[in-house]
């Protein structure tokens, strides 16, 4: 080795002069300004192995953007070291064994053991070259690139050729080196420092690069061969009658349909290809929240969760975690998805192909069970959408137990290990400005068919590519630590027998649910479109001047400001008016000039596909819609009888809208403050009332009716529910004569919004009212008591004299 130091040192320059022309990074993280160095010590940086062309490249950065010179030596009182460093690498020969050198911090730390006032700061590296081929990709490029294989000279040499546009730097915290001294003396120290900085590097690696990929048919054959599998194909021999090995090259069939085929050189091509689809869709891809996932990336298996309002959620989160420098995820996809072309790019991408349902197939049952327990056990990054479908309303979806039982399942076998993992669920809110959907939507929403995708339905979204789409929000939620989790639902789980199934489990799977779609609602992103909506589709005849619609959505952002809707929601960038633009621009609403001032209309095809947008965010705004709507024909309450008011209507919208847990009596009265900074209100001897100001009024009532369509269907649910006796319905005809009732108001009305009556609304409302005690259900019927009709009661005095008849005129039929 310094021998060959010697003789490249001529060359160092000339060569460093070449990365510095040739090489451009793609990524550095975290930015160099926002490193936190003490520009006091001395600092050495650390490669994790010897590299010519990562102390160059490294060399090159440090001048470029200011840092502490990477080449030369340091001097630490008295002693000299390079000041760039590598990990030992214990190294075969053919004429002598296997060596390993000690690390390369004794001598420093012999001199802070002498010299107590001093320390040195040491920073690792992590270099990878060539991870994403941007927008040019071909096997050479792919060849070179970094993965878990060992990589020699040459194949280094290639990686800097092919690869050298597309480099990632990723630097560690500092590590003072003083720390780690301590009593035992500096050769302990310096094996410490080595095993931390070796730490760092793998989990540095897992990050960015994920686990090492095996190879798909050894992972199908374990599965098939796993004691569990085993098990149910020696039970369905006895019961079927079939033989073992049938059951068995069944079982690897199954394998075979399910299993991902991820391959890098596939996400690298996948990744040039979606950045050109990006560029062409969208405006721009903005991402927040995505520094929780790196915090967690390196030690915790990742299970990303995100709301599913689009097929293009796929592929877009994946592309986003693969460009700031995450491993993309196994995505668990509909066997829908496995068609010709589409499936196999997909498979090679990452996903995993599931069915509806295997309820009564117990071997494929095990074999997907034991696919995903070996994912997660191997630590491999994994998504999936626990709404089960796409949300063609554009709200959230009840989650769906399948997966995440299946999780919880796997994580508890694993839990009774040596070594108990460390899983971590991300919630995901994606919000777009315009889908691809919107016309299949609003189809299937009337009751149409949903056609079966295939390579032609492809095609026909291909041709869309030329339509606006404005832009899209990846925004990441605060991330669930399952062990924790779990330790607050009962301290007990792990000592519970993983087989039969875990007493927990029943209580933890929907909680967890409820848990992860709170989290995903609280993250979600404004946009222009969904801003725009919530005002326009609060008017009658969804028109309104545009002067009211500028003041309106600045009302709203300053209640999301003062009294928000979620603690990671985000605010979309410039002025009221600059919305109102974006909208015009993507042909969802229309500007209609006239003397007195221009007017915004929506069409009647237009307002349809604003219910979508404006139900991604509706619940945002819950609780000043419903606090405007207690307003609406009375002028005064105080906070007592407000309270008294809305308490009951309050948990069945917070269930509908999955809102974070909070009770009203805490968050009623910061409402009423945020609606008395803005005007709307006034307080006078502790009494809220309407501002007499006529814009004020007419602000106040636009904001009421964000809320009026989920009022009126709870409404004329409990209209039907008690007027028969209790135990006269079951549930199913409870919900679909509360969906015929609200089709017909929505046609008395004028409302076309197949969304205001969908049976999933009214199925859970049924629902929240059995989480609520108010009913339940015993031998297939739905029974209630007294306290249901109080509750009713007093839910009525929130409606008008006028409104109130006309409801009760639709359920008399």
């Amino acid at each position: 080795m310094a021998l060959a130091r010697t003789l490249l040192a001529p060359l160092r320059r000339p060569l460093r002069r070449l990365v510095n022309a040739w090489v451009e990074t793609r990524l550095i993280e975290p930015s160099p300004d926002a490193m936190t160095l003490d520009p006091s010590l001395p600092t050495l940086y650390v490669l994790p192995r010897p590299a010519l062309s990562d102390a160059l490249l490294l060399e090159t950065l440090c001048q470029r953007h200011g840092l502490p010179p990477a080449s030369g030596r340091r001097r630490i009182d008295g002693i000299e070291l390079p000041a760039c460093l590598t990990l030992p690498v214990s190294r075969r020969r053919l004429w002598r064994r296997r060596t390993a050198h000690p690390a390369p911090f004794l001598s420093a730390l012999e001199q802070l053991a002498a010299d107590p006032d001093g320390d040195v700061q040491l920073v690792p590296v992590s270099v990878f070259w060539g991870r994403a081929p941007g927008k040019r990709f071909g096997f050479w490029r792919m060849l070179a690139a970094d993965s878990w294989q060992l990589t020699g000279r040459m194949r280094r040499g290639l990686s800097v050729l092919v690869n050298g546009r597309n480099v990632e730097v990723h630097f560690g915290a500092p590590l003072h080196l003083r720390d780690l001294l301590d009593a035992r003396g500096p050769a302990l120290a310096n094996r410490k420092t080595a095993r931390l900085l070796r730490v760092h590097f793998r989990r540095m690696r897992t990050r960015v690069l994920g686990p090492d990929l095996s190879h798909r048919r050894t992972l199908i054959e374990g599965v098939a061969r796993s004691t569990e599998v085993r098990r149910v194909i020696e039970e369905l021999a006895r019961s079927e009658k079939s033989s073992p090995q049938r059951l068995e090259r069944r079982a690897l069939r199954y394998g075979r349909e399910i299993a991902s085929s991820m391959t890098y050189p596939v996400l690298r091509f996948m990744d040039g290809l979606l950045r050109r689809l990006w560029n062409r869709l969208y405006d721009g891809v903005n991402v927040r929240g995505l520094a929780r996932v790196k915090e967690l990336a390196g030690d915790h298996t990742l299970v990303y969760v995100p709301c599913h309002r689009s097929h293009i959620d796929y592929l877009l989160l994946s592309y986003v975690l693969y460009r700031d420098g995450l491993m993309p995820p196994h995505v668990a996809a509909g066997r829908n998805l496995d068609i010709p072309l589409i499936g196999p790019l997909l498979r090679r991408g990452g996903a995993f192909f599931m069915r509806r349902s295997f309820r009564d197939k117990p071997l494929y049952a095990a074999v997907f069970n034991e696919y995903l327990h070996r994912l997660l056990a191997r630590g491999h990054p994994l998504e999936y959408f626990i709404e089960g479908g796409r949300s063609r309303s554009g709200r959230m979806l009840a989650p769906r137990p399948g997966m995440l039982a299946m999780t919880l399942r796997s994580f508890h076998r694993s839990a009774a290990g040596t070594s108990p993992p460390k899983l971590a669920f991300i919630p995901v809110y994606i919000g777009y400005e315009r889908i691809i959907e919107n016309a299949s939507y609003q189809r299937e929403l009337r009751g149409g068919k949903k056609h079966k995708e295939s390579p032609l339905a492809l095609l026909r979204v291909l041709g869309q590519l030329r339509q606006p789409f404005g832009q899209v929000t990846v925004s990441v939620g605060a991330p669930l630590l399952l062990g924790d989790y779990l330790n607050d639902l009962d301290p007990n789980w792990r000592n519970s027998p993983v087989e039969p199934k875990p007493a927990w489990l029943g209580e933890a799977v929907p909680h967890l649910g409820n848990e992860l779609a709170r989290r995903i609602n609280a993250a979600a992103a404004l946009n222009p479109v969904n801003l725009v909506a919530l005002v326009l589709l609060a008017t009658p005849h969804n028109a309104l001047e545009a002067s009211l619609m500028t003041r309106q959505l600045g009302l709203l952002s300053r209640l999301q400001q003062w009294c928000p809707g979620g603690l990671d929601v985000g605010l979309p960038e410039g002025e009221p008016s600059d919305w109102i633009e974006q909208v015009i621009s993507l042909g969802m609403i229309e500007r209609r000039a006239h003397p007195l001032g221009d007017i915004l209309v929506a069409k009647p095809e237009q307002a349809s596909l604003l219910v979508w947008y404006r139900n991604n965010v509706l619940h945002l705004f819950a609780l000043a819609g419903l606090t405007a709507f207690a307003f609406r024909h009375a002028g005064q309450h105080d906070l007592d009888s407000l309270h008294h008011l809305l308490e009951p209507a309050w948990p069945i919208l917070a269930r509908e809208l999955f809102l974070e847990e909070a009770t009203l009596a805490s968050t009623l009265p910061a409402m009423l403050d945020a609606l008395g900074k803005t005007a709307l209100l006034t307080n006078e001897d502790n009494a809220w009332q309407r501002a007499e100001a006529l814009e004020a009024g007419e602000q106040l009532n636009l904001l009421g009716r964000l809320m009026q369509p989920s009022l009126e269907r709870g409404y004329l649910l409990l209209a039907i529910l008690l007027d028969q006796p209790p135990g006269s319905q079951d549930r199913e005809d409870l919900t679909e004569r509360s969906r015929q009732m609200a089709e017909r108001l929505a046609l008395l009305s004028g409302r076309d919004a197949p969304e205001f009556f969908d049976r999933n609304l009214f199925a859970g409302l049924i629902r929240s009212l059995e989480a609520e005690g108010w009913i339940w259900e015993a031998s297939d019927r739905l029974w209630f008591d007294q306290r249901l009709r109080e509750a009713a009661q007093r839910s009525r005095a929130l409606f008008d004299p006028e409104l109130r008849h006309r409801l009760q005129l639709v359920t008399r039929g």
